[in-house]
């Protein structure tokens, strides 16, 4: 189960943080998410890859937890995306630019509703396939194309607006 963990951890935690957007809630529904798994290994019956099981359950966690905050307060809009690594070697006003508009998209993808949100960033942010989000969300596939195409748009017509 340690390989397992190392494996898809990062993974896991990067997923979740772009569904929760902070970094303190996705740590612990990453650590929640591989205490469900282990606690509920005997119910994994194959039918799907491990990968789609564990993302399905991860992602699970996350929409759970963001409905329960969503209900106490409204979210915050102010938390942003990691940044890559290699942007720490950048000239200064690109670095400057590429944080302004990582800090402008993930201000955008957090204005999207949940269903549209889990979508956007499974597809477009962690390369999963339709048939995989599909599987992940228990979705038909023609439900996640929709959706998909539906956060797009949104996402286009939010970063119009704040652009303009």
């Amino acid at each position: 189960m340690s390989r397992l963990i190392v494996r898809y951890q990062d993974r896991v935690y990067n997923t979740i943080l772009k569904i929760c957007n902070n970094s303190d809630d996705a740590a612990e529904l990453t650590q929640d998410t591989f205490v469900k798994v282990l606690e509920n290994i005997t119910d994994f019956r194959g039918k799907s890859s491990f990968y789609t099981w564990l993302f399905r359950v991860a992602c699970n966690e996350a929409i759970n937890f963001c409905r329960r905050r969503f209900k106490v307060a409204s979210q915050s809009l102010d938390r942003g995306m990691p940044m890559p690594v290699d942007m720490a070697a950048e000239d200064p006003a690109r670095l400057a630019q590429r944080k302004e508009v990582i800090a402008l998209l993930t201000e955008a993808i957090s204005r999207l509703d949940e269903d549209h949100r889990v979508v956007l960033v499974l597809r477009d942010i962690e390369k999963m396939s339709y048939n995989q989000i599909a599987q992940v969300l228990g979705l038909e596939l023609g439900t996640v194309k929709s959706r998909l195409s539906r956060a797009r748009a949104m996402l286009r017509e939010i970063l119009e607006t704040v652009l303009t």
